[in-house]
């Protein structure tokens, strides 16, 4: 028998990453225009523009019927997790496959629903493991992964397992890598985990992204990509060999660096 926990106090979820994009605006004219191009909702009937407000939701039946659902309607679905966060059971986090993983939420609570909030955040992390829940968050009813950071408890939406794609037939047959290749790997592998922080990751595409834009503003040429490699790589005992060297020099240079973390400069 499947035992469920519901929690019907009001749950309270704030996204808890940002996103790094841009605002742009696609679909603009040629450069010397630069006016917007905006999208209008036109009815299809009648030939007229309506607005966002007046959009209703339909369902289109496999016979072509459509059904128009309102907001009523959805707010009332039968479904258990459209009030509340609906447990289904715990299971050791290696099993999460993290290509399912997707956006997640800080979830907090108010009042009276405290006691039990903290209740299941220090039982999962006493025991190791993570929860699956039911829950809809402004829409369809989404399976979550509930795990606890910095003592708050993250849902973390996770695809339908119908909706991971399988990876059949998407590598070309290959032989079996040569000892020594395998070896040079796993060096490489090593090189690039010693005093590896992932904190100090940052996003080299919105930089390069702010430089073009920061140039185009003040009317300069924007700065360009570099020059591909010419020829291809073929040798990959040789293109593993130079990354190792590689990581081994730019290892070295932080180590002497006069800022590096545990010296002080002199």
């Amino acid at each position: 028998m499947q035992r469920r926990a519901a929690h019907p106090q009001r749950t309270v979820a704030a996204p808890s990453t940002r996103s790094h994009n841009a605002t742009s605006h696609p679909g603009l004219p040629p450069p010397e225009n630069g006016a917007r191009i905006r999208q209008r909702r036109i009815c299809e009937a009648e030939g007229v523009e309506v607005s966002y407000e007046d959009v209703a939701r339909g369902y289109e039946a496999p016979d072509g019927r459509i059904v128009v659902l309102s907001d009523s309607d959805l707010a009332d679905l039968p479904l258990p997790s459209v009030k509340a966060i609906e447990v289904v059971g715990f299971l050791p986090s290696e099993q999460i496959d993290p290509i399912a993983l997707d956006r997640s939420y800080f979830l907090g609570v108010e009042g009276a629903g405290a006691r039990p909030y903290r209740l299941l955040r220090d039982a999962m992390k006493q025991s190791g493991q993570v929860g699956i829940a039911r829950m809809a968050l402004r829409g369809p009813e989404r399976l979550v992964v509930l795990r606890v950071r910095e003592e708050v408890i993250v849902a973390q939406m996770l695809l339908w397992p119908d909706e991971v794609r399988s990876a059949e037939a998407l590598v070309a047959p290959a032989p079996e890598p040569r000892r020594q290749e395998l070896q040079m790997a796993r060096t490489l592998m090593t090189s690039l985990s010693e005093d590896f922080r992932l904190d100090e990751q940052h996003d080299h595409y919105r930089t390069a992204l702010d430089d073009v834009v920061t140039a185009k503003l003040a009317g300069q040429e924007p700065p360009h990509a570099p020059a591909a490699p010419v020829g291809p790589v073929v040798d990959l005992m040789a293109m593993l060999q130079e990354s190792v060297r590689a990581a081994q020099v730019a290892r070295s240079s932080k180590k002497e660096s006069p800022h590096a973390p545990g010296r002080k400069s002199g």
